[in-house]
């Protein structure tokens, strides 16, 4: 994995939260984290990741289903997800948008300051967090119920190995689950 400061043709550093920088273009597709030279690992995330690197894909289309975007994007997607990360974790997380650099293959870069299991964990309680909030707009008391009974059930940390270990996923040929 590349190290911060490494120079790349791209003479642009994205400054970190850390302190540290990386040059955008040493991060490639299928990169999820690299070792930065402050001693921790950096969770990475492209707009060209689809969110089903967190949730399975009948989660996602269900969340495709049920939460309008008023945006560019034709649909909720990862740029969605890192949204509501940087939301909640604005310290923690920068962005860069390289929309205009075709050299790169992305147009937007998140970098955070967690690992890429943490980042994980906490995407799957936010997305938790954004179904029970458009569960409790439909109006069914059975359905917020059903919908909290299961989450008390719920451990995010054993979805998180176990969805890890089935996706597995190690190179840009593999799929999702």
């Amino acid at each position: 994995m590349p190290e911060p400061r490494v120079p790349g043709s791209g003479g642009e550093e994205l400054a970190l939260s850390c302190g540290e920088s990386v040059d955008p273009q040493r991060l490639d597709l299928g990169m999820r984290s690299f070792e930065c030279s402050c001693g921790e690992t950096h969770a990475v995330v492209m707009d060209v990741h689809p969110p089903s690197r967190f949730v399975p894909e009948f989660l996602v289309e269900v969340l495709r289903e049920t939460i309008e975007t008023d945006d560019e994007f034709e649909e909720f997607g990862t740029p969605h997800v890192m949204g509501v990360m940087m939301e909640e974790f604005p310290e923690d997380v920068v962005t860069l948008d390289k929309s205009d650099d075709g050299t790169v293959g992305y147009g937007l870069l998140w970098v955070t300051d967690f690992d890429d299991r943490a980042l994980h964990e906490i995407v799957v309680e936010l997305l938790v967090e954004l179904m029970e909030h458009a569960i409790s707009h439909a109006d069914s008391a059975d359905a917020m119920t059903a919908f909290e009974e299961q989450m008390l059930e719920f451990d995010v940390a054993e979805f998180v190995e176990q969805y890890r270990d089935e996706r597995d996923l190690e190179t840009e040929h593999d799929r999702a689950i």
